[in-house]
């Protein structure tokens, strides 16, 4: 088969798309004849050396997939050559086939293309699990989500507008009225407002009450002013840097909590848990037509390193797919 690999860690001409051994199925595995795949922030670091794959998974990148089931290794029910599937994967999407832990595969929600399925399993597991499992969104509160035309944004904005949050995000001015056609209730410009000040004039002074952020530490202490009592921060990125200071004194008295969370490295047993919770709360909703992929662009896989210089503008909204 061919696939994307990484010749050595640099820029987007480190991509090179080559012929490559054929995976074989493991017991509790199945082979998927990959259609699209999706680019994630997870891979430009990869490329860049700085996001090694655990152990185990693929040499490859690429998060997440869409397909046709090719074969199943020993063990394997549920499934069947040539059903239409995503999965989540640890890497190896950037490929003609990967070998995917059963328990990482979801149907393709009906009313949505195999192509587009690609921009699913991702961000439908990472959001899923932090705002709904771990930081416990319901219907009423108010969602902060940092980076809201990301992949991840266009997800967490949709899902907690269905789950009856009012949502507000974080982004460039030039994506404002898209993600509130998307359901965001209020959009702040982070290079001009304050979203401190904002979080707390649209809650009439009460704060978010689960804040999803893919910044880190040099959002840190304005993440936990702008929490409510009893508010949870989730974090799930890094791009503002690994440490941060705390302030331990806010957050006793807010009687809050902070998360930091990874997807990638979890244990199989694990994803296979989180996977179930998506098919089981989200895809229904997806099904019903209240969560839809956003996908900016489709482009061909064998020029990834096209779709990676797109991601690093920071000048699209929603998923970038490559496509086969």
């Amino acid at each position: 088969m061919r696939a994307i690999t990484i010749t050595e860690p640099g820029g987007p001409e480190a991509l090179v798309w080559t012929h490559v051994p054929d995976p074989e199925p493991g017991p509790g595995e199945v082979i998927v004849e990959v259609r699209a795949s999706a680019v994630n922030r997870a891979d430009l670091l990869q490329r860049q050396g700085h996001y090694p794959p655990p152990p185990g998974a693929s040499a490859y990148p690429g998060l997440e997939c869409s397909g046709t089931v090719r074969a199943l290794g020993p063990g394997v029910t549920g499934w069947s050559v040539g059903q239409e599937v995503c999965a989540l994967l640890a890497g190896g999407g950037y490929a003609e086939q990967v070998a995917v832990p059963a328990g990482q595969l979801l149907p393709v929600p009906a009313g949505v293309d195999l192509v587009d399925a690609a921009a699913l399993p991702e961000v439908a597991s990472t959001v899923w699990s932090n705002v709904v499992d771990l930081a416990r969104l319901v219907e009423g509160d108010t969602l902060l989500v940092h980076g809201g035309g990301s992949g991840i944004g266009t997800f967490a904005i949709q899902l907690g507008v269905a789950l009856g949050a009012t949502v507000v995000v974080t982004a460039r001015s030039a994506k404002h009225e898209r993600l509130r056609e998307l359901g965001a209730a209020h959009t702040v410009d982070y290079r001009e407002q304050d979203f401190v000040d904002e979080v707390r004039r649209v809650t009439d002074g009460r704060g978010a009450d689960v804040i999803l952020d893919i910044m880190g530490a040099s959002y840190l202490p304005r993440n936990v002013a702008a929490l409510a009592t009893g508010g949870r921060l989730v974090v799930i990125g890094m791009q503002g840097g690994r440490k941060g200071e705390l302030d331990l004194g806010m957050l006793l008295t807010k009687r809050a909590a902070v998360h930091a969370t990874a997807l990638r490295s979890r244990p199989v047993e694990e994803k296979a848990a989180i996977v179930r919770g998506v098919r089981e709360q989200v895809w229904p909703l997806v099904e019903a037509g209240r969560i839809r992929p956003v996908v900016h662009a489709r482009v061909d896989m064998a020029d990834a390193a096209a779709a990676h210089r797109l991601v690093e503008t920071n000048d699209h909204l929603g998923k970038v797919l490559l496509v086969r």
